[in-house]
C-alpha cells in the first residue's frame, strides 16, 4: 500500500517481502526509488523510462532486526565498494556536486557523496568517498584541492597548462596528494575532516613559521594591489599583503593607503646567519629590522605583470635614502616607504618641465629686452640718408626676429 503520513509531508509505503529476505531486514539496510538521474557526468536509471520506477535495496550487516526504514532521497554512491568516507570543509562549493570525481595522481579514486551547509553558515561540509586502495594514501597531512577546469599560468618558463582529466573540465573534480617531504604517517581514520583548498599552489603553500605584521603607508595609486599579493625581497617571497585600508585626512587634505603585510621569511626557506647568541625570536627580529632600516630598507610598489597591471610589495635597500628608525611601540610597526618606479619617473619628468619652464622664462625676458632695445635704437636714428635707412630696416628686422622667438618661447 501507499498512503500519506499524518502530517501530509511524507509518503508511507508498505512492502511485502519474501520470507527468504527476513535475514536482510536489519537497521543499516538502505532503500531508495530507482528512476532516471543525472549527476555530473553520471547517468543512471534510464531503464525505468520503459520498465517504470522500482525500489532499490542495499544490504546491511546482519545485526539488529528492523521493520521500519526511511528511504534515501538519492541512491548511495558508494555501494558495496570498499573504501572510507571523509569530510572536506570549504567556503565555496564551486562546480562540485554529488558524483563529482576524486583524483589521486590523475587516477579516478572516488567521488563526492553529499554536501551541506555548516551550522554557522560560514562553511560547507563536503562528504567524499575514497575507494580502496587509494584510501590508504590519505593521512593527516594529505592536501585536497579543487581540480575543476583548466589551470593556466604564465611564468619565465613559458605557458603552463594543468588539468586532471577531461572529466574534471566538464564536471569538476577534487584532487588529493600527500607531500613527499613529510615523514610517512598512518592512514587517516574514516570520517576525518580536511580543508579543501582552491588550487594546488594554495594547498602546498608552506605553513606559518614566525609571522610579523608591518604597516606601509603609500601616497600613490595602489590600483592592481590585492590582498594576498606577495611581499618580495631580492626576488624572494617573504610574506603577503593581508589588509588594504584607504584613508583621507580632511585636515591635511591628503589621501593615503595604509597596507598591512605579514612577513615570515622562515616560512619560505630563508635562513638567518650570525644572529646574536642567546636571543629570542622577537629580539632577533627587532635587531634585524633596525639594522635593515638603518641601511636604507624601504617598501615600494612594483608591477608584477604588465598585462594585468597586478602590483606587489617590494622591500629593498636604498643606501642613499635619509636615515629612519622604527617605533616599536606601534602595533603594527610602520615601515618607511619609497615612491614606486612609475611615480619616480613622473617626479623626474615634472622636475624637468619646471626647469625648462624657468629657462624659457629667462629666454622670454631676454628677448623682450632685446626687442625694446632695438625699438629705442630705431627712434634715435633719423632716415635722412641711405645708410640710416638701411640701418633702420636692419633694426626692424632684428626686432621682428626677437618678437618671433618670444612668441615661440611662449608657445
Amino acid at each position: 500500500s501507499i498512503r500519506f503520513a499524518e502530517d501530509h509531508k511524507h509518503v508511507i509505503a508498505t512492502a511485502e517481502m519474501s520470507p527468504k529476505a527476513k535475514d536482510f531486514l536489519v537497521k543499516d539496510m538502505k532503500f531508495w526509488v530507482v528512476k532516471p538521474r543525472m549527476s555530473g557526468l553520471n547517468v543512471s536509471g534510464l531503464g525505468t523510462l520503459i520498465s517504470g520506477y522500482y525500489i532499490g535495496v542495499q544490504l546491511g550487516e546482519p545485526k539488529e532486526s528492523e521493520r521500519s526504514f526511511t528511504a534515501l532521497e538519492t541512491p548511495p554512491l558508494t555501494g558495496d565498494v570498499p573504501g572510507r568516507i571523509f569530510t572536506l570543509k570549504t567556503a565555496e562549493l564551486g562546480s562540485l556536486g554529488e558524483g563529482t570525481p576524486i583524483f589521486f595522481r590523475k587516477l579516478p579514486a572516488g567521488q563526492v557523496i553529499s554536501y551541506e551547509l555548516d551550522k554557522d553558515g560560514k562553511f560547507l561540509n563536503v562528504k567524499i568517498f575514497v575507494q580502496a586502495p587509494y584510501d590508504q594514501y590519505v593521512s593527516a597531512d594529505t592536501r585536497f584541492w579543487q581540480a575543476s577546469g583548466i589551470d593556466l599560468s604564465l611564468s619565465a618558463s613559458g605557458l603552463r597548462v594543468q588539468t586532471e582529466s577531461i572529466m574534471s573540465i566538464l564536471a569538476g573534480g577534487i584532487a588529493f596528494e600527500t607531500p613527499t617531504s613529510d615523514a610517512p604517517l598512518p592512514p587517516a581514520d574514516a570520517g576525518a575532516t580536511f580543508t579543501l583548498f582552491g588550487d594546488r599552489t594554495e594547498a602546498f603553500r608552506p605553513p606559518v613559521k614566525n609571522p610579523h605584521a608591518y604597516l606601509l603607508v603609500f601616497k600613490q595609486s595602489v590600483r592592481g594591489l590585492e590582498v594576498g599579493a606577495p611581499v618580495v625581497m631580492d626576488g624572494i617571497n617573504i610574506g603577503e599583503v593581508t589588509e588594504i585600508n584607504p584613508q583621507f585626512d580632511a585636515q591635511k587634505v591628503e589621501f593615503t593607503v595604509p597596507v598591512t603585510v605579514v612577513v615570515d621569511p622562515v616560512r619560505f626557506g630563508v635562513r638567518f646567519l650570525n644572529l646574536p647568541e642567546g636571543g629570542n625570536a622577537d629580539g632577533n627580529n627587532k635587531i634585524i629590522m633596525d639594522t635593515l632600516v638603518s641601511h636604507g630598507l624601504r617598501g615600494q610598489l612594483k608591477t608584477g605583470n604588465l598585462l594585468s597591471g597586478a602590483l606587489y610589495v617590494s622591500v629593498d635597500l636604498f643606501p642613499n635614502e635619509p636615515p629612519a628608525a622604527l617605533d616599536w611601540t606601534q602595533n603594527p610597526v610602520q615601515l618607511p616607504t619609497k615612491s614606486g618606479q612609475f611615480e619616480a619617473v613622473e617626479d623626474t619628468a615634472l622636475d624637468l618641465m619646471k626647469s625648462l619652464d624657468l629657462t624659457l622664462g629667462s629666454v622670454r625676458g631676454t628677448l623682450t629686452n632685446a626687442d625694446n632695445m632695438l625699438g629705442n635704437a630705431g627712434t634715435l636714428i633719423a632716415p635722412d640718408s641711405m645708410f640710416n635707412v638701411q640701418l633702420l630696416n636692419l633694426l626692424q628686422q632684428g626686432g621682428g626676429a626677437a618678437r618671433s622667438l618670444r612668441v615661440l618661447a611662449d608657445y
